[in-house]
Order: structure tokens, then C-alpha cells, then sequence
């Protein structure tokens, strides 16, 4: 894919850090002495960690070079590395995850892997977006399934994953001696059904627009998913649209 964009990533810095303030405030650990947040992004949610626990050593690391120059900018009293988070080295009393593991595939091997690097008495916290089955996605995919663009982005729907909960579950309860699960529905209040577009751009459309050729296939593109909104999210009375997005959550402590 193209390089990340953390200032489009941003625009709605508001809607994408709750949830990390919700998961940060779920999990039940004093005072974890090293932390690190995988797929941390621009560092947005790593200062949620920060502003809990800012005694802890804490470490952010993301694949994407300009989320983590951006992160370094904002946020330079925590430590940022490059790397891929499917390969995480090193031990942790935390290992945090908010909004990224879905951009990583085989989970069967993933979440074991990722709870071997915490150490005895930590926990692995995790943020997954439900977006597969949200009604933006599937208009995404409605208009990439379309003549003109399905052979260009075939492959995008697959990029994606995420399991059930019980799927996590069944994968981390015989590793952690308790496991707490939870869903949350959140109610975005944007001004347009422009703005629905605005918001996955940088995120879950990415993909999709990666693989055209040309400004002017993605302008078009966006021109047909903007009508396919039409009839998925309704204007309420004052011209803004809700936009239901949900996100499931763990947090797997080890003994």
C-alpha cells in the first residue's frame, strides 16, 4: 500500500482515541513497569497509556514511517521504533493494541504470539474495529465488486481481519487466567455523508484506492461510494449523519 497518512489519519483524532481511553481505563494493573503499544499509528494512543501510568517505559511501534515520525514530533518523551508488530521481540507487563491487529492476518498464530511477550502477572488489551460488517464497508465492497473496479481490488476485502469473540476466546483462555470481553457501539456524529468517506479514507477504503491508477479512477471511485451512502445512512433533521461503528474488546491477563 502507499504510505500512511497520519495528518488524514488525524482528522477525526477525537472518534479514534476513545476507544483507546475506554481499553486503557478497563485494564487492572497497578503499575506496569514496561509497555508497548503495537501498531501505535501517529501516537495518539500511546499518550492515552502515557497519561496512566507515566512512570512506565512505554514503546510505540508501527510499520509505517510516517506515522512514526509523526509520533515522534508530537509525543518525544516516548520511545518509538519501526518495525512490523507480527514480530515483537522483548517482554512487557503490557502488551496494547488498539485499532491495528485487524491489518495483521493469521491471528491463530498472532495472539499467541503476542501473549508470549507479556510477562507473568501483565496482560495482553486489545481494540479490534468490527468494520467488515458495518453498512460503510459494505458499500465499499458493493462498489469494488462493480465492472469497472473488481478485477483492481479483488484481494482488499480479504486484507482485513477479525474473528468473533469467541473465536479470541477459545484462542487465549487456555493461555491467561482471565479474560474479559466486551462490544461497544459507538454513535459518530459527522457533518456529511462526506465526511463518512473523509473518515475511511485514511483507514479502511486505503486499500481500495491504492490499487486504482489513477486520481481520477479514485476521485470516481468516491463519486460512486458517496451515492451508495446515500441510501445506508440517513441525514437527521439538522444535516448530519450517525455512524454507528463497533469495536470489540479483550484483555487477557497471564498469571
Amino acid at each position: 500500500m502507499s504510505a500512511w497518512n497520519p495528518d488524514l489519519y488525524l482528522r477525526f483524532k477525537s472518534e479514534r482515541t476513545q476507544p483507546s481511553i475506554d481499553l486503557v481505563s478497563r485494564i487492572e494493573l497497578d503499575s506496569p513497569k514496561a509497555i508497548v503499544d503495537v501498531g501505535c499509528g501517529p501516537g495518539n494512543s500511546s499518550a492515552v497509556l502515557r497519561r496512566r501510568w507515566a512512570r512506565s517505559h512505554i514503546v510505540g511501534i508501527d510499520s509505517s514511517e510516517a506515522m512514526i515520525e509523526k509520533a515522534k514530533r508530537d509525543y518525544p518523551e516516548i520511545e518509538w521504533r519501526l518495525g512490523d508488530a507480527a514480530a515483537l521481540e522483548g517482554e512487557y507487563d503490557l502488551v496494547f493494541s488498539n485499532a491495528a491487529l485487524q491489518w495483521i492476518p493469521d491471528h491463530e498464530n498472532l495472539l499467541p504470539r503476542l501473549m508470549s511477550r507479556v510477562r507473568s502477572g501483565g496482560a495482553l488489551a486489545s481494540q479490534i474495529p468490527m468494520f467488515k460488517d458495518m453498512p460503510l464497508n459494505l458499500a465499499i465492497e458493493a462498489v469494488a465488486s462493480r465492472s469497472r473496479w473488481c478485477e483492481a481490488t479483488r484481494i482488499c476485502a480479504g486484507l482485513f481481519t477479525y474473528r468473533e469473540p469467541a473465536f479470541y476466546y477459545r484462542l487465549l483462555s487456555g493461555l491467561a487466567a482471565r479474560i474479559d470481553m466486551w462490544t461497544t457501539s459507538y454513535y459518530h456524529v459527522l457533518d456529511s455523508r462526506s465526511a463518512l468517506v473523509d473518515f475511511c479514507r485514511s483507514t479502511g477504503l486505503k486499500p481500495y484506492l491504492d490499487r486504482l491508477s489513477s486520481d481520477s479512477e479514485r476521485a470516481d471511485f468516491e463519486g460512486e461510494l458517496f451515492d451508495e451512502l446515500e441510501s445506508r445512512y440517513e441525514l437527521q433533521s439538522d444535516g448530519k449523519v450517525l455512524f454507528p461503528f463497533d469495536r470489540q474488546f479483550f484483555v487477557a491477563y497471564k498469571a
